[in-house]
C-alpha cells in the first residue's frame, strides 16, 4: 500500500483556480477513498463544485482552510 503525501504550501499556492478532489483531498491531508468518501456525504472540509460527475474545490476555499494567506500577484505602483 502506499501512501500520498501530502502538498506543501507552496504546492497549494502553486495551483490553479480550481482542482480536482483527489488533489484537494492531498492539500488537506486525506486520502483519495476518504475524500470521494467525505464528497458523497456532503461532509469534505471545503464546499466542492459538482462538474457533471466530478468534483472540484476552489484553490482560495483549501487556502482558507489551511490559513495561508494568498499574496497578491498584481504589481503595486
Amino acid at each position: 500500500m502506499s501512501r500520498t503525501r501530502a502538498l506543501t504550501t507552496e504546492e497549494v499556492l502553486a495551483l490553479p483556480a480550481a482542482v480536482d478532489l483527489v488533489t484537494a483531498g492531498r492539500a488537506c491531508g486525506i486520502s483519495r477513498t476518504t475524500a470521494y468518501d467525505l464528497a458523497r456525504r456532503g461532509e469534505f472540509p471545503v464546499p466542492l463544485l459538482r462538474l457533471g460527475a466530478q468534483y472540484r474545490a476552489r484553490r482560495a476555499d483549501l487556502l482558507a482552510l489551511l490559513g495561508v494567506e494568498q499574496l497578491a500577484t498584481t504589481p503595486t505602483t
